[in-house]
């Protein structure tokens, strides 16, 4: 038995959104038909299939059962597409055979024997088939629960499937449906909610994982693995913005996802320069913009103690206006559009250079790193002499050359390249913090004048730049110092 790629769009919906849209009329013709699934996941107690990148599952239907094997492949930001290994069961037993796909050879055979169900999946699954701007789509609308260890998360979600023809009928269906009702691209597949469910408390925030990337990738790749993983990181960290109190913390790592975007968008611009580059730019800095205000607020309010009664009003302002933005058809529009360039753009599909966009993900790699390394340690010279704005230039070159080294460290393998990245990014990491505190001392006045908040006692702030001036100096000074992890 072989695998089959599947192709399809994630999108989360809330109860009654769902409701509606499977009353709308642009679905009258999709023949959808309501059926009850049950989903048992199943691993070993060290979860070593899901270290493994599979999944093990067993879904009951009425009286018949069937086994499916995913590979978690390629997961770009809402456009899942990995091969998949199913057969039909006698009952809801597990079988590991040569038709469980990769299990037998990716997991040790005496681990296998241990395998046992991890949590369950319960839903009422709506289905049907739609021909639609040259596609044909299978629509799946699921209403249910995941149930592991003890604890219980809604599933309300909504598969986009391309049976036949153009891709973009994923997307433009998306689009329809988004503008009836709000839906948000979705970035976990079930099995990965089940396995956060099972390991313990939803978390709190979520920070940018490691990229894993290979030195035969293409520049091309490497971008759709990048953006994809900046996107999820940003989609994670918005959904528990959406459902917290105003907690800064999933608003901060929401703002640092977008940031590490834009800075995918600039490292790897050569390779992307087609008729919607500049829109999508745009688009995440107006995002981007928006949190910012807030983030300003909650830096002021950690800095300055005294001012929280008056910068309370501002800040309940600006986490207003966050979830307004991300509550937005625009903002949810940007996440479905942007999953689309990243998958069939014309960069990709129609690149100006194709030179570039299949070189070597390596080679560009280190010609990157080596220019932004360049102009970080020309820029950075002398810089107790530089003004306010150039040290704020250099503060976004030190983020743009941390987040490169982030994207790339994984092309160099090998003891010393990871002995060398660690220093190089700990030196990063320092410069920024020091170029930070300093961006922070002199932008929150400004705040302050902008809200039309007069300070309440003189700052020693002359004396507190003096001290950090010096530290930013010894840290460029040591960051300049540092072996690049790429030679």
């Amino acid at each position: 038995m072989t695998g089959e790629l599947e192709l399809e769009l994630k999108l989360e919906a809330e109860p009654a959104a769902l409701d509606g849209l499977a009353h709308a009329a642009i679905l009258a013709d999709a023949g959808l038909k309501e059926r009850h699934e049950i989903s048992t996941y199943f691993d070993t107690p060290d979860r070593d299939l899901h270290r493994a990148g599979l999944s093990l599952r067993v879904r009951q239907i009425d009286d018949r059962y069937v086994q499916t094997v995913k590979a978690e492949g390629v997961v770009a930001a809402g456009l899942f597409a990995r091969p998949e290994w199913e057969r039909a069961l006698a009952d809801g037993t597990p079988l590991i055979d040569d038709t469980a796909g990769p299990l037998s050879t990716l997991v040790n055979a005496t681990l296998l024997h241990g395998i046992a169900p991890l949590f369950v999946g319960e839903v009422t699954r709506a289905t049907g088939r739609l021909a639609y701007d040259g596609g044909d789509v299978e629509i799946v609308i699921d209403r249910g629960t995941i149930v592991g260890s003890g604890r219980t998360l809604a599933v309300h979600e909504v598969e986009l499937e391309l049976k036949n023809g153009r891709p973009e009928a994923l997307f433009a269906l998306a689009q329809a449906l988004n503008a009836i009702v709000p839906l948000r691209l979705g970035v976990l597949s079930k099995s990965e909610r089940g396995y956060r469910l099972a390991g313990g408390d939803p978390p709190t925030s979520v920070k940018a994982q490691p990229i894993i990337l290979k030195p035969d990738m293409t520049v091309a790749d490497a971008f759709q693995a990048v953006a994809g993983a900046c996107l999820r990181h940003f989609r994670l960290n918005e959904d528990i913005l959406r459902g917290s109190d105003g907690d800064g913390e999933p608003l901060h790592q929401a703002r640092v996802a977008l940031r590490r975007l834009r800075s995918a968008l600039s490292i790897f611009k050569p390779a992307l320069a087609d008729d919607r580059f500049d829109h999508f730019r745009s688009e995440f800095r107006w995002l981007a913009a928006t949190l910012g205000e807030a983030r300003d607020l909650d830096v002021l309010l950690a800095r300055n103690p005294p001012y929280r009664a008056a910068l309370m009003p501002a800040r309940e302002q600006a986490y207003a206006d966050v979830r307004a933005a991300l509550a937005s058809l625009r903002a949810r529009a940007l996440m479905i559009d942007f999953s689309e360039w990243l998958a069939i753009g014309a960069w990709r599909i129609q690149p100006a250079d194709p030179a570039v966009l299949h070189a070597n993900a390596e080679r560009f790699a280190v010609r990157k790193l080596q220019k932004l390394r360049r102009r970080l340690k020309r820029r950075g010279h002398k810089l107790q002499t530089l003004d306010d704005d150039e040290r704020h230039e250099v503060r976004i070159l030190a983020k743009q050359m941390r987040y490169a080294a982030e994207f790339f460290v994984s092309l160099f393998a090998g003891k010393k390249a990871r002995r060398r990245s660690a220093a190089f990014l700990a030196a990063l990491e320092k410069l920024q913090q020091h170029l930070g505190d300093l961006n922070d001392l002199a932008h929150g006045p400004l705040v302050l004048a902008r809200l039309g908040i007069e300070p309440e006692a003189a700052e020693d702030t002359a004396g507190q730049r003096k001290r950090l001036l010096r530290k930013a100096a010894k840290a460029h000074t040591a960051f300049a110092e540092t072996k690049p992890f790429w030679r």
